[in-house]
């Protein structure tokens, strides 16, 4: 037993360096996306700043983290070696399947897997009663509405936006005029709910929000917020040279991805860091059954700790199976009629079907063209502010108010809701790309029947064989990682050859 719980604890520490470098490669890299897409800034730089956003974000994620893992189960009626073999059995699961997910260039949420994986182990372990399944219905909604909220909101942005600044995001007579109003909605937008909501638990936002917003009602001081906003805007533009003006949505949409970073540390980070956290308290503590409880579900965490594992999320950004994740997202809400993808046959079949019904009409995104060094503009940078400062503004949201949210969810949902507002679906591999879509989210409801199964298998292989199945458990872990390093390098080679040829001379792919 003694044995047991300090290997186990060992583990837990190292695979939690290896999750938050696996959720790095697959949920983090999804920040950057928008502003890739739209060449905005190189893949390189873009992930710079986010991984500094992510780390400073980490600094608000207490609430969050609590709420990813208390509840889920009941650790009353767990023993110490119960508790510890569910939080190792996530980790054994969670590193292999995000890498798995990321070879492939598949975008999955790393609240959904942790939630699932939890349930799985405590199902297996303890048994039905001892999962609380009203807390992860809870979870599953807020994951869902959330989504659905990303999409019909960015849908709508967009369309109210495209409708008046069309194809001529960077014209200096378009920008005047529509400019201002536009930037002044997307600032006020993410002040709103990156600072009131999102960090409304700090001293000083808590004072604002009694002093202003509760004395004057929220309606008017947005209000104002706007227009003082558009105000600075449109004297930023006459007072700055005509040729700077152009990077008017350029500045909005890096503005909107550091934001959604920062939402990003608040929320997810702590999905890679509790587990083994957990783990290793629980082995360093002398516990009796009643203290098992509340130690079970509230770990202190230092603030160096969260910095670390910003660190090691930022280097999971850098890899190359992040950039087939970028670029698999990115190219399924391209604005380029031909792209590089892959989705199985009944998944484009299914979209060939449900583009029947599209209503005609050409599409309303500007015509596709490339930088000047030859690489796929996907998005305008109009586009690109919006899908951040709607991701942003959703998951700042969710973390003001306690709730676990998917970051890769709700950006993906942004990326379609304003790909059907521009009516990249209307020519081309329209059923390449809606299939691609399908697909995605066929995999994201796959995603937590193989967790529960997966981690429930480990858990009780764990548990029965002791520190053997530790052992076992890293075998096995590391030989299906093997098989899906060689089943996905595969799969890339035969549908993204140029893919291949760019990550072997060391440049970012051009699609």
């Amino acid at each position: 037993m003694p044995e047991f719980l300090a290997l186990a604890a060992f583990l837990g520490l190292l695979f939690l360096v290896w999750d938050c470098v696996e959720v790095g490669r697959n949920d983090a890299t999804n920040l950057v996306n928008a502003v890739f897409g739209a060449r905005v800034l190189k893949r390189r730089t873009a992930v710079m700043i986010a991984g500094v956003a992510v780390i400073l974000g980490a600094t608000f994620a207490a609430p969050v983290m609590e709420t990813a893992r208390e509840g889920i189960f009941d650790p009353k009626v767990l023993t110490v070696q119960m508790a510890i073999t569910i939080y190792i059995s996530v980790y054994f699961v969670d590193t292999v399947l995000l890498y798995g997910f990321s070879g492939f260039g598949m975008p999955v949420s790393t609240t959904a897997c942790l939630v699932f994986e939890l349930v799985g182990a405590a199902l297996f372990l303890a048994g039905y009663e001892d999962v609380h399944w009203s807390k992860v219905r809870t979870v599953v909604v807020g994951i869902v509405v959330s989504i659905v909220t990303s999409g019909i909101a960015s849908f709508l942005a967009m369309r109210v936006f495209r409708g008046a600044v069309r194809d001529r995001s960077q014209d200096k007579m378009t920008l005047l005029l529509h400019g201002p109003w536009i930037a002044g909605a997307l600032l006020t937008w993410m002040s709103w709910f990156m600072v009131f909501n999102g960090l409304k638990n700090v001293p000083v936002v808590k004072l604002i929000k009694e002093r202003v917003f509760s004395e004057y009602g929220e309606g008017l001081v947005l209000l104002m917020m706007w227009g003082g906003f558009a105000l600075l805007v449109h004297a930023a533009l006459l007072a700055g040279h005509p040729r700077y003006n152009k990077y008017l949505f350029h500045v909005t949409a890096v503005l909107g991805m550091i934001c959604m970073a920062f939402a990003f540390g608040q929320n997810d980070l702590a999905n890679a860091a509790s587990p083994g956290l957990a783990a290793f308290t629980l082995w360093r503590t002398t516990i009796d059954p009643g203290a098992l409880a509340d130690l079970a579900t509230k770990i202190p965490l230092p603030i160096w700790a969260l910095t670390g594992c910003g660190v090691l999320m930022a280097s999971g950004m850098f890899s190359d199976y992040a950039q087939r994740v970028t670029r698999a997202a990115v190219n399924t809400g391209s604005e380029f009629d031909r792209v590089q993808l892959y989705a199985p046959q009944w998944c484009r079949r299914l979209a060939q079907l449900l583009l029947r019904f599209r209503a005609p009409g050409p599409t309303l995104a500007p015509e596709p063209h490339r930088d000047d060094v030859g690489k796929k503009v996907h998005y305008d940078t109009l586009r690109a502010s919006v899908i951040t400062a709607v991701t942003a503004s959703v998951i700042a949201f969710a973390s003001g108010h306690g709730l676990p949210v998917s970051t890769t969810y709700v950006a993906f949902a942004a990326i379609l809701g304003t790909g059907l507002s521009d009516r990249v679906f209307a020519r081309g591999d329209a059923d390449l790309k809606l299939g691609r879509a399908i697909w995605v989210v066929t995999c994201w409801m796959l995603a937590p029947i193989i967790a529960i199964v997966a981690t429930g298998c480990i858990a009780i292989l764990v548990y029965h064989l002791s520190t053997a199945g530790l052992v076992l458990a890293v075998g096995i872990n590391l030989g299906v990682r093997v098989i899906f390093k060689r089943l996905s390098d595969s799969h890339e080679k035969r549908y993204h050859p140029s893919a291949i040829a760019d990550d072997a001379r060391g440049s970012t792919p051009v699609d």
